[in-house]
Protein backbone atom coordinates (compact mmCIF):
# COMPACT_ATOMS: atom_id res chain seq x y z
CA UNK A 1 0.00 0.00 0.00
CA UNK A 2 1.38 3.30 -0.59
CA UNK A 3 1.47 6.07 1.94
CA UNK A 4 1.77 9.71 2.07
CA UNK A 5 4.23 11.16 3.74
CA UNK A 6 1.84 11.86 6.74
CA UNK A 7 0.95 8.12 7.08
CA UNK A 8 5.18 6.98 6.62
CA UNK A 9 5.74 8.97 9.59
CA UNK A 10 3.31 7.52 11.90
CA UNK A 11 4.92 4.33 10.53
CA UNK A 12 8.19 4.94 11.75
CA UNK A 13 6.74 5.60 15.15
CA UNK A 14 6.54 9.33 15.44
CA UNK A 15 3.41 9.18 17.11
CA UNK A 16 3.91 6.94 19.71
CA UNK A 17 3.93 2.83 19.45
CA UNK A 18 0.25 3.22 19.74
CA UNK A 19 -0.30 5.03 16.27
CA UNK A 20 2.06 2.76 14.65
CA UNK A 21 -0.10 -0.18 15.76
CA UNK A 22 -2.92 1.36 14.86
CA UNK A 23 -1.74 2.36 11.07
CA UNK A 24 -0.27 -0.90 10.39
CA UNK A 25 -3.60 -3.07 11.24
CA UNK A 26 -5.89 -0.60 9.00
CA UNK A 27 -2.77 -1.35 6.70
CA UNK A 28 -3.06 -5.04 6.87
CA UNK A 29 -7.38 -4.53 6.41
CA UNK A 30 -6.74 -2.83 3.32
CA UNK A 31 -4.25 -4.99 2.26
CA UNK A 32 -6.55 -8.01 2.29
CA UNK A 33 -9.11 -6.21 -0.11
CA UNK A 34 -7.14 -5.12 -2.25
CA UNK A 35 -6.73 -1.15 -1.17
CA UNK A 36 -3.59 0.38 -2.92
CA UNK A 37 -4.01 3.78 -0.28
CA UNK A 38 -5.10 5.41 2.67
CA UNK A 39 -7.85 8.17 1.89
CA UNK A 40 -8.81 10.77 4.68
CA UNK A 41 -11.51 11.07 6.67
CA UNK A 42 -13.28 13.95 5.69
CA UNK A 43 -16.53 13.59 7.84
CA UNK A 44 -17.02 16.04 10.82
CA UNK A 45 -18.01 13.63 13.21
CA UNK A 46 -17.22 9.94 13.81
CA UNK A 47 -19.24 7.32 15.21
CA UNK A 48 -18.57 3.87 17.31
CA UNK A 49 -20.58 0.59 17.25
CA UNK A 50 -19.88 -0.30 21.17
CA UNK A 51 -22.74 1.58 23.27
CA UNK A 52 -23.33 -1.65 25.13
CA UNK A 53 -20.86 -2.47 27.90
CA UNK A 54 -21.31 -6.43 27.85
CA UNK A 55 -19.30 -8.10 30.63
CA UNK A 56 -17.89 -10.31 27.76
CA UNK A 57 -16.17 -7.56 26.40
CA UNK A 58 -12.72 -6.70 28.66
CA UNK A 59 -10.45 -7.30 25.94
CA UNK A 60 -12.15 -4.26 23.85
CA UNK A 61 -12.07 -2.31 27.12
CA UNK A 62 -8.61 -3.12 27.87
CA UNK A 63 -7.36 -2.10 24.39
CA UNK A 64 -9.43 1.01 24.42
CA UNK A 65 -7.17 1.80 27.81
CA UNK A 66 -4.56 0.83 25.88
CA UNK A 67 -5.07 3.30 23.33
CA UNK A 68 -5.95 6.00 25.32
CA UNK A 69 -2.70 5.31 27.74
CA UNK A 70 -0.66 5.19 24.27
CA UNK A 71 -2.13 9.01 23.18
CA UNK A 72 -4.26 7.21 20.45
CA UNK A 73 -7.17 9.24 20.66
CA UNK A 74 -9.54 9.67 17.80
CA UNK A 75 -9.39 13.03 15.50
CA UNK A 76 -12.82 13.91 16.01
CA UNK A 77 -15.45 13.85 18.27
CA UNK A 78 -18.00 10.84 17.91
CA UNK A 79 -21.00 9.57 18.57
CA UNK A 80 -21.93 5.77 19.41
CA UNK A 81 -24.53 3.19 19.77
CA UNK A 82 -26.95 2.82 22.20
CA UNK A 83 -26.80 1.51 25.82
CA UNK A 84 -28.40 -2.32 26.31
CA UNK A 85 -30.60 -0.94 29.29
CA UNK A 86 -31.74 2.08 31.10
CA UNK A 87 -32.86 2.55 34.41
CA UNK A 88 -36.18 4.15 33.84
CA UNK A 89 -37.29 0.74 32.03
CA UNK A 90 -39.85 -1.00 33.82
CA UNK A 91 -38.26 -4.57 35.01
CA UNK A 92 -38.43 -6.33 38.28
CA UNK A 93 -36.06 -5.80 40.77
CA UNK A 94 -34.47 -9.38 40.15
CA UNK A 95 -34.04 -8.44 36.53
CA UNK A 96 -32.75 -5.25 37.04
CA UNK A 97 -29.93 -7.08 39.30
CA UNK A 98 -29.25 -9.64 36.38
CA UNK A 99 -28.95 -6.80 33.83
CA UNK A 100 -26.63 -5.02 35.97
CA UNK A 101 -24.43 -7.61 36.09
CA UNK A 102 -25.07 -8.75 32.08
CA UNK A 103 -23.86 -5.20 31.36
CA UNK A 104 -21.37 -4.43 34.13
CA UNK A 105 -18.63 -3.15 31.54
CA UNK A 106 -20.92 -0.33 30.97
CA UNK A 107 -19.25 2.56 33.31
CA UNK A 108 -16.26 1.40 32.41
CA UNK A 109 -16.63 1.55 28.80
CA UNK A 110 -18.07 5.39 29.32
CA UNK A 111 -14.91 6.51 31.25
CA UNK A 112 -13.08 5.16 28.44
CA UNK A 113 -15.45 7.27 25.97
CA UNK A 114 -15.38 10.00 28.14
CA UNK A 115 -11.36 10.46 27.65
CA UNK A 116 -11.61 9.33 23.89
CA UNK A 117 -14.05 13.21 23.35
CA UNK A 118 -17.36 11.72 23.31
CA UNK A 119 -20.02 14.07 22.22
CA UNK A 120 -21.74 13.94 25.11
CA UNK A 121 -23.88 11.97 27.27
CA UNK A 122 -26.44 11.74 25.12
CA UNK A 123 -24.41 10.14 22.26
CA UNK A 124 -25.63 6.97 22.31
CA UNK A 125 -27.95 6.20 19.83
CA UNK A 126 -28.05 3.83 16.14
CA UNK A 127 -29.20 7.06 14.41
CA UNK A 128 -27.01 9.53 15.26
CA UNK A 129 -27.74 11.33 11.48
CA UNK A 130 -31.10 12.25 13.21
CA UNK A 131 -31.22 16.04 13.04
CA UNK A 132 -31.61 16.42 17.33
CA UNK A 133 -28.53 14.28 17.21
CA UNK A 134 -26.37 16.61 14.85
CA UNK A 135 -23.98 14.07 13.67
CA UNK A 136 -24.57 14.26 9.92
CA UNK A 137 -22.09 13.69 7.36
CA UNK A 138 -22.40 15.57 3.77
CA UNK A 139 -22.69 14.10 0.18
CA UNK A 140 -19.68 12.43 -0.35
CA UNK A 141 -17.62 12.85 2.81
CA UNK A 142 -15.70 9.59 3.77
CA UNK A 143 -16.52 7.99 6.60
CA UNK A 144 -14.78 5.40 8.91
CA UNK A 145 -18.50 3.78 10.47
CA UNK A 146 -19.31 0.21 11.41
CA UNK A 147 -22.97 0.48 12.54
CA UNK A 148 -24.87 -1.44 9.87
CA UNK A 149 -28.00 0.27 9.58
CA UNK A 150 -26.21 3.60 10.01
CA UNK A 151 -23.74 2.47 7.03
CA UNK A 152 -26.33 1.98 5.12
CA UNK A 153 -28.13 5.18 5.40
CA UNK A 154 -25.41 7.82 5.29
CA UNK A 155 -24.19 5.60 1.91
CA UNK A 156 -28.09 5.79 0.01
CA UNK A 157 -29.98 8.53 1.76
CA UNK A 158 -27.06 11.26 2.35
CA UNK A 159 -23.94 9.93 -0.34
CA UNK A 160 -21.98 10.09 2.15
CA UNK A 161 -18.69 7.11 1.15
CA UNK A 162 -18.34 4.38 4.50
CA UNK A 163 -17.60 0.82 4.08
CA UNK A 164 -19.21 -1.73 6.25
CA UNK A 165 -16.21 -1.99 8.54
CA UNK A 166 -15.55 -3.81 12.10
CA UNK A 167 -16.16 -1.77 15.85
CA UNK A 168 -12.36 -1.73 16.37
CA UNK A 169 -11.66 -1.22 13.04
CA UNK A 170 -13.44 1.52 12.94
CA UNK A 171 -12.25 3.11 16.06
CA UNK A 172 -8.84 2.58 14.87
CA UNK A 173 -9.96 4.68 11.40
CA UNK A 174 -11.23 7.45 13.65
CA UNK A 175 -7.59 7.80 15.24
CA UNK A 176 -5.88 7.29 12.44
CA UNK A 177 -8.05 9.87 10.49
CA UNK A 178 -7.84 7.52 7.47
CA UNK A 179 -9.84 4.66 5.86
CA UNK A 180 -8.24 2.21 3.35
CA UNK A 181 -9.92 2.97 -0.15
CA UNK A 182 -11.88 -0.33 -1.56
CA UNK A 183 -15.01 -1.22 -1.61
CA UNK A 184 -17.90 1.41 -1.50
CA UNK A 185 -15.79 4.33 -1.24
CA UNK A 186 -14.87 3.72 -5.24
CA UNK A 187 -16.66 5.46 -8.37
CA UNK A 188 -16.98 1.56 -9.30
CA UNK A 189 -17.89 -0.24 -5.63
CA UNK A 190 -21.10 1.99 -5.94
CA UNK A 191 -22.76 0.99 -9.18
CA UNK A 192 -25.14 -1.05 -9.11
CA UNK A 193 -25.55 -5.12 -9.40
CA UNK A 194 -29.08 -5.67 -9.13
CA UNK A 195 -32.34 -3.49 -10.78
CA UNK A 196 -34.71 -4.38 -8.11
CA UNK A 197 -38.68 -3.50 -9.72
CA UNK A 198 -40.89 -3.15 -7.05
CA UNK A 199 -44.25 -3.76 -8.45
CA UNK A 200 -46.57 -3.99 -5.35
CA UNK A 201 -50.58 -2.98 -5.81
CA UNK A 202 -49.97 -0.78 -2.34
CA UNK A 203 -46.74 0.10 -0.73
CA UNK A 204 -45.06 -2.63 1.47
CA UNK A 205 -43.69 -2.13 4.64
CA UNK A 206 -39.96 -1.02 4.41
CA UNK A 207 -39.05 -3.72 7.08
CA UNK A 208 -40.21 -6.75 4.61
CA UNK A 209 -39.56 -4.66 1.24
CA UNK A 210 -35.99 -4.39 3.05
CA UNK A 211 -35.78 -7.84 4.21
CA UNK A 212 -36.80 -9.26 0.58
CA UNK A 213 -33.41 -6.83 -0.77
CA UNK A 214 -31.10 -8.20 1.62
CA UNK A 215 -32.23 -11.95 0.98
CA UNK A 216 -31.97 -11.75 -2.63
CA UNK A 217 -28.89 -9.13 -3.07
CA UNK A 218 -26.35 -10.39 -0.03
CA UNK A 219 -23.71 -7.67 -0.13
CA UNK A 220 -24.74 -6.20 -3.30
CA UNK A 221 -25.43 -3.24 -4.52
CA UNK A 222 -29.51 -2.50 -5.58
CA UNK A 223 -30.81 -0.19 -7.74
CA UNK A 224 -34.50 0.07 -6.72
CA UNK A 225 -37.13 1.03 -9.34
CA UNK A 226 -40.99 1.67 -8.45
CA UNK A 227 -41.01 3.30 -4.90
CA UNK A 228 -41.29 7.23 -6.13
CA UNK A 229 -44.80 6.15 -6.97
CA UNK A 230 -45.91 6.34 -3.25
CA UNK A 231 -42.80 8.28 -1.80
CA UNK A 232 -42.66 10.97 -4.52
CA UNK A 233 -38.89 12.61 -5.16
CA UNK A 234 -38.15 14.84 -2.58
CA UNK A 235 -36.46 13.56 0.77
CA UNK A 236 -38.92 14.29 3.14
CA UNK A 237 -37.94 12.84 7.03
CA UNK A 238 -41.10 10.08 6.24
CA UNK A 239 -39.40 9.22 3.22
CA UNK A 240 -36.09 9.12 5.25
CA UNK A 241 -37.13 7.23 7.98
CA UNK A 242 -38.96 4.48 5.36
CA UNK A 243 -35.60 4.27 3.87
CA UNK A 244 -33.82 4.14 7.55
CA UNK A 245 -36.13 0.96 8.26
CA UNK A 246 -35.77 -0.25 4.68
CA UNK A 247 -32.49 -0.21 4.75
CA UNK A 248 -31.81 -1.57 8.06
CA UNK A 249 -33.97 -4.45 7.08
CA UNK A 250 -31.57 -5.11 3.82
CA UNK A 251 -28.64 -4.76 6.06
CA UNK A 252 -28.88 -7.21 8.38
CA UNK A 253 -30.95 -10.11 6.21
CA UNK A 254 -28.03 -9.48 3.44
CA UNK A 255 -24.90 -7.14 3.88
CA UNK A 256 -26.33 -4.54 1.94
CA UNK A 257 -24.22 -1.24 2.91
CA UNK A 258 -25.73 0.82 -0.29
CA UNK A 259 -28.96 0.83 -2.14
CA UNK A 260 -29.55 3.26 -4.52
CA UNK A 261 -33.61 4.23 -5.27
CA UNK A 262 -34.88 5.66 -8.42
CA UNK A 263 -35.54 9.67 -8.60
CA UNK A 264 -35.10 9.75 -4.62
CA UNK A 265 -31.70 8.99 -3.41
CA UNK A 266 -28.71 11.51 -3.90
CA UNK A 267 -26.71 9.14 -6.54
CA UNK A 268 -29.37 8.14 -8.45
CA UNK A 269 -31.03 11.17 -8.90
CA UNK A 270 -27.34 13.01 -10.14
CA UNK A 271 -26.52 9.61 -12.21
CA UNK A 272 -29.87 9.73 -14.37
CA UNK A 273 -29.40 9.38 -17.87
CA UNK A 274 -32.10 11.08 -20.66
CA UNK A 275 -33.40 7.71 -21.80
CA UNK A 276 -34.48 6.79 -18.20
CA UNK A 277 -31.72 4.71 -17.60
CA UNK A 278 -28.93 5.19 -15.17
CA UNK A 279 -25.12 5.41 -15.17
CA UNK A 280 -24.90 3.72 -11.88
CA UNK A 281 -26.48 0.54 -12.97
CA UNK A 282 -23.68 -2.00 -14.55
CA UNK A 283 -24.23 -3.33 -17.51
CA UNK A 284 -24.21 -6.88 -16.47
CA UNK A 285 -27.26 -6.16 -13.75
CA UNK A 286 -29.72 -8.68 -12.57
CA UNK A 287 -33.33 -7.71 -12.26
CA UNK A 288 -35.35 -9.08 -9.41
CA UNK A 289 -39.30 -8.72 -9.43
CA UNK A 290 -40.49 -7.67 -6.05
CA UNK A 291 -44.44 -8.07 -5.87
CA UNK A 292 -46.94 -8.59 -2.80
CA UNK A 293 -46.85 -12.15 -3.21
CA UNK A 294 -43.30 -12.18 -2.67
CA UNK A 295 -43.93 -9.76 0.15
CA UNK A 296 -45.77 -12.36 1.50
CA UNK A 297 -43.41 -15.15 1.07
CA UNK A 298 -40.35 -13.30 2.76
CA UNK A 299 -42.80 -12.64 6.12
CA UNK A 300 -44.33 -16.49 5.93
CA UNK A 301 -40.60 -17.59 5.99
CA UNK A 302 -39.82 -16.35 9.02
CA UNK A 303 -39.18 -18.17 11.66
CA UNK A 304 -40.89 -18.90 14.70
CA UNK A 305 -38.48 -18.24 17.29
CA UNK A 306 -40.88 -19.15 20.11
CA UNK A 307 -41.21 -22.79 18.97
CA UNK A 308 -39.69 -25.52 21.36
CA UNK A 309 -39.37 -22.84 24.18
CA UNK A 310 -41.27 -23.45 27.53
CA UNK A 311 -43.59 -20.99 28.40
CA UNK A 312 -46.43 -21.00 30.88
CA UNK A 313 -48.45 -18.79 28.69
CA UNK A 314 -48.00 -18.12 24.68
CA UNK A 315 -49.13 -14.88 25.08
CA UNK A 316 -46.30 -11.73 24.99
CA UNK A 317 -44.94 -10.21 27.79
CA UNK A 318 -42.64 -6.89 25.69
CA UNK A 319 -42.89 -5.43 22.66
CA UNK A 320 -40.10 -3.26 21.01
CA UNK A 321 -40.96 -0.38 18.15
CA UNK A 322 -37.75 1.57 16.83
CA UNK A 323 -34.86 -0.35 16.01
CA UNK A 324 -33.51 1.88 14.25
CA UNK A 325 -34.45 4.21 16.82
CA UNK A 326 -37.16 6.34 16.16
CA UNK A 327 -37.55 10.01 14.28
CA UNK A 328 -39.35 12.87 16.42
CA UNK A 329 -41.67 12.36 13.45
CA UNK A 330 -42.71 8.06 13.98
CA UNK A 331 -42.84 8.91 17.61
CA UNK A 332 -45.75 11.39 16.89
CA UNK A 333 -46.90 8.67 14.04
CA UNK A 334 -46.98 5.50 16.31
CA UNK A 335 -48.40 7.27 19.27
CA UNK A 336 -51.32 8.53 17.63
CA UNK A 337 -51.83 4.95 16.08
CA UNK A 338 -51.73 3.45 19.09
CA UNK A 339 -53.92 5.84 20.44
CA UNK A 340 -56.65 5.16 17.76
CA UNK A 341 -56.10 1.65 17.94
CA UNK A 342 -57.23 1.90 21.80
CA UNK A 343 -59.97 4.08 21.22
CA UNK A 344 -61.26 1.05 18.00
CA UNK A 345 -60.67 -1.83 20.92
CA UNK A 346 -62.46 0.60 23.57
CA UNK A 347 -59.33 -0.03 26.06
CA UNK A 348 -57.44 2.79 27.57
CA UNK A 349 -53.97 0.96 28.52
CA UNK A 350 -51.57 -1.02 25.64
CA UNK A 351 -51.96 -5.00 26.45
CA UNK A 352 -48.50 -5.44 26.27
CA UNK A 353 -45.79 -3.58 27.93
CA UNK A 354 -44.12 -1.97 25.10
CA UNK A 355 -41.06 0.21 24.71
CA UNK A 356 -40.49 2.73 22.07
CA UNK A 357 -36.80 3.38 21.49
CA UNK A 358 -34.98 6.92 20.52
CA UNK A 359 -31.88 8.51 20.54
CA UNK A 360 -32.03 10.48 24.14
CA UNK A 361 -31.57 13.89 22.00
CA UNK A 362 -35.14 12.99 20.13
CA UNK A 363 -36.94 11.73 22.58
CA UNK A 364 -36.20 14.94 24.50
CA UNK A 365 -37.04 16.92 21.12
CA UNK A 366 -40.54 15.14 21.34
CA UNK A 367 -41.40 15.93 24.63
CA UNK A 368 -40.67 19.49 24.24
CA UNK A 369 -42.59 19.26 20.62
CA UNK A 370 -45.09 17.41 20.81
CA UNK A 371 -45.85 17.54 25.09
CA UNK A 372 -49.48 16.76 24.58
CA UNK A 373 -48.93 13.17 22.51
CA UNK A 374 -45.77 12.55 25.01
CA UNK A 375 -48.20 12.39 28.05
CA UNK A 376 -50.61 10.37 26.61
CA UNK A 377 -47.98 7.98 25.66
CA UNK A 378 -47.11 7.81 29.15
CA UNK A 379 -50.97 7.76 30.35
CA UNK A 380 -51.43 4.70 28.19
CA UNK A 381 -48.42 2.52 29.38
CA UNK A 382 -45.73 3.38 26.89
CA UNK A 383 -42.00 4.09 27.77
CA UNK A 384 -39.48 5.77 25.15
CA UNK A 385 -36.17 4.82 25.99
CA UNK A 386 -32.37 5.34 24.58
CA UNK A 387 -31.68 1.62 24.90
CA UNK A 388 -30.60 -0.82 22.34
CA UNK A 389 -33.36 -3.41 22.10
CA UNK A 390 -30.53 -5.91 20.43
CA UNK A 391 -28.15 -5.40 23.08
CA UNK A 392 -31.54 -5.48 25.45
CA UNK A 393 -32.76 -9.02 24.38
CA UNK A 394 -29.61 -10.38 22.59
CA UNK A 395 -28.68 -12.70 26.33
CA UNK A 396 -29.26 -15.52 28.03
CA UNK A 397 -32.06 -13.40 30.76
CA UNK A 398 -34.37 -12.54 27.90
CA UNK A 399 -34.79 -16.32 26.14
CA UNK A 400 -37.48 -16.83 29.36
CA UNK A 401 -39.55 -13.41 28.12
CA UNK A 402 -42.08 -13.59 24.95
CA UNK A 403 -41.00 -10.67 22.34
CA UNK A 404 -42.69 -9.36 20.04
CA UNK A 405 -41.47 -6.44 17.34
CA UNK A 406 -42.55 -4.90 14.12
CA UNK A 407 -38.29 -4.61 13.49
CA UNK A 408 -36.46 -6.78 10.78
CA UNK A 409 -33.01 -6.15 12.30
CA UNK A 410 -34.52 -6.90 16.14
CA UNK A 411 -36.19 -10.14 14.37
CA UNK A 412 -32.81 -11.31 13.13
CA UNK A 413 -30.50 -10.65 15.68
CA UNK A 414 -32.59 -11.70 18.72
CA UNK A 415 -35.37 -14.04 19.95
CA UNK A 416 -38.40 -11.34 19.34
CA UNK A 417 -41.26 -12.81 16.90
CA UNK A 418 -42.03 -10.66 14.01
CA UNK A 419 -45.40 -9.06 13.61
CA UNK A 420 -46.09 -6.54 10.75
CA UNK A 421 -46.53 -2.67 11.79
CA UNK A 422 -49.99 -3.05 11.53
CA UNK A 423 -50.40 -6.39 13.38
CA UNK A 424 -48.08 -4.75 16.15
CA UNK A 425 -50.37 -2.17 16.48
CA UNK A 426 -53.36 -4.53 16.56
CA UNK A 427 -51.69 -7.00 19.49
CA UNK A 428 -50.43 -4.24 21.27
CA UNK A 429 -53.91 -1.96 21.49
CA UNK A 430 -56.40 -5.17 20.96
CA UNK A 431 -54.77 -7.80 22.89
CA UNK A 432 -53.83 -11.55 21.96
CA UNK A 433 -56.17 -13.74 20.71
CA UNK A 434 -56.07 -17.36 18.73
CA UNK A 435 -55.12 -15.64 15.11
CA UNK A 436 -51.78 -14.59 16.34
CA UNK A 437 -50.48 -17.53 17.79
Amino acid sequence: MILNEELLAVQRGEQGEAMRKVLNTLVMYGEAFGAERMVKITGRMGHAVIGTGSMTWKPVFDLMEELIDGGALPRQSFTTDPRGVEDHVPMSLMDRAMFKVIFSGQKRMEQEWERMGIKDSNAYTCTAYMKEVGNIPQYGDILGWAESSAVSYVNSVIGARCNRNSGILELMSNILGYVPEFGLLTDEGRKADWIIEVQCQNMPEPQLLGSAIGFKCIEDVPYIRGLDKWLGTELTQTVKDYLKDMGAAAASNGSVGLYHVENITPEAVKHALPDGGNSLIKENAKVFVIDDAEIERVKANYPNPWEGREFKEDAPELAFAGCPHFSCEQLRDWTDRLVDGLKRHGNTQVTVNTIFCAAPDVREAFEKKYPVRARRLKRIGVTISGLCPLSYTSNPLTDKIRIITASNKLRYYSKARFYSEAELVEIITGGWDEKWR
